[in-house]
């Protein structure tokens, strides 16, 4: 049976109360102006229903329950995180004028645990949506300008909490971060991700592929990587340091050239600055480590190496350097010295971007209906566009995994999805099903 979605209603839902006089322009961290304006965070909860002999006039009764619930408690979220019912006013502000919040509701004509047992990742489900048996889809496609990966699991967390109407478990956010992070209206106007990328990015036909890495894959990759530099890996390095040597491989086969690689990996300044950063700091707290890896340097302990190297000067000491009213030039200086790895043409070096979202929580976001059965990264699966090679990685339902979201040049993904070292530790797209008890 072929999936169908049909959208139900489209509204802008508003906060509960209006933001005060004093609040309604929010400053933008220099870190936040890196950030481009068109950027989202597109993430997905499904929430399977548990009981399966409910009455389907029983099953529409409480999906319209839950859904004016959500859109009452989304009111009441907004009105904390007032940002995010505003808008982008320039690349200094957020205007917070209470516009609202863009709502969708859907309805599928299939069982969520229908859709979960699909083969492949080709539909997309881009708003809060009902399914055949009860089971939901909440998705969040929060304005990356507003929150990095941390700060949209708090907003998703208290959004949960506020539809359990436990008003007090809800995560209070900070909005600090232009005082932390000071923004200059001197800071370049092209000194953003994108112009950062720009060197690299291919024009084409682009894929994303889920990989799925389970425990015992990891153990064995730890084992594997382990060495006197670093004898104890961590989950992510070595999942990194497989899908670049893999990512790598695909370029060679497809060019017959072994390029030099560009490996960057978004780091969480929240724990590394002295003091801590609050955990429920909105914004963005990023980072980007940088490890340049030669065509001799592709054994998998080498680049676990690079990665632990790259990400450790991501310390105490730059952070520092990094707030206070000469941060942003600081912050520049580190994006020219990743940006001199870049000889002027995306023909003679690879670029490689890692975001990991692990270890956020996601996993435990209960709206009143049990925690998700299944978390995903929700971008398009094939599009013409141009873009670099890009990996998110994220938990898997049992927390000892990792599910990557790998983004490719088609012909590359065609030459990664045969790679017998990569399908030796990873699974090509495996039910979310298959994965709770794995």
């Amino acid at each position: 049976m072929v999936m169908e979605v049909e959208i139900v209603s489209k509204q802008l839902i508003k906060p509960t109360s209006s933001t005060p006089h004093h609040l309604t322009t929010h400053k933008l961290s220099f870190l936040d102006q890196f950030v481009p304006s068109s950027y989202n965070l597109p993430t997905v909860l499904f929430y399977v229903n548990q009981e399966t002999s409910i009455p389907p006039a029983d099953i529409i009764a409480s999906n319209s329950m839950r859904s004016q619930l959500l859109k009452e408690s989304l009111s009441q979220t907004l009105t904390l995180f007032y940002p995010s019912a505003g808008r982008i006013k320039d690349h200094l502000s957020i205007a917070c004028n209470d516009e609202g919040a863009y709502y969708v509701e859907a309805r599928a004509n299939l069982p969520l645990c229908a859709f979960l047992n699909l083969p492949d990742s080709s539909y997309e489900v881009i708003q809060v949506t009902t399914f055949a048996c009860g089971g939901i889809a909440i998705g969040a496609f929060l304005s990356h300008v507003i929150v990095d990966a941390p700060a949209a699991a708090t907003f998703v967390s208290s959004w949960a909490a506020l539809t359990r109407k436990c008003g007090e478990e809800a995560p209070c956010p900070n909005f600090d971060a232009s005082f932390v992070f000071p923004q200059s209206v001197e800071y370049p106007r092209e000194a953003t991700y994108l112009g950062m990328v720009n060197p690299f990015a291919k024009k084409g036909i682009w894929q994303s592929r889920r990989i799925v890495f389970d425990a015992s894959a990891i153990a064995s990759l730890k084992a594997k990587t382990a060495s006197s530099s670093v004898p104890y890996p961590t989950r992510v390095e070595v999942v990194s340091a497989l899908l670049s040597k893999c990512i790598m491989a695909a370029s060679k086969a497809k060019s017959d050239i072994q390029k030099s690689t560009l490996i960057t990996h978004a780091v969480n300044l929240r724990q590394r600055a002295r003091p801590q950063i609050p955990n429920y700091s909105m914004g963005n707290f990023l980072c980007l480590a940088a490890a340049l890896v030669t065509e001799k340097e592709t054994q998998l302990d080498n680049l676990v190496c690079h990665l632990r190297k790259a990400i450790r000067k991501i310390d105490i000491d730059l952070i520092t350097a990094l707030q206070g009213d000469g941060g942003w030039i600081k912050y520049c200086e580190n994006m020219k010295e990743i940006g001199k790895a870049s000889p002027g043409t995306n023909d003679k070096i690879d670029f490689i971007v890692f975001s990991s979202w692990c270890n956020m929580g996601f996993y435990e976001i209960d709206f009143g209906w049990g925690k998700p059965t299944w978390v995903a990264y929700a971008p398009k699966t094939k599009s013409k566009t141009e873009m670099v090679n890009m990996v998110f990685l994220m938990d898997t339902k049992m927390g000892n995994g990792i599910e990557a979201w790998v983004f490719l040049e088609e012909q590359h993904m065609a030459m990664l999805e045969q790679n017998q070292e990569l399908l030796a530790f990873g699974i090509l797209e495996p039910s979310p099903l298959n994965l709770i008890v794995s």
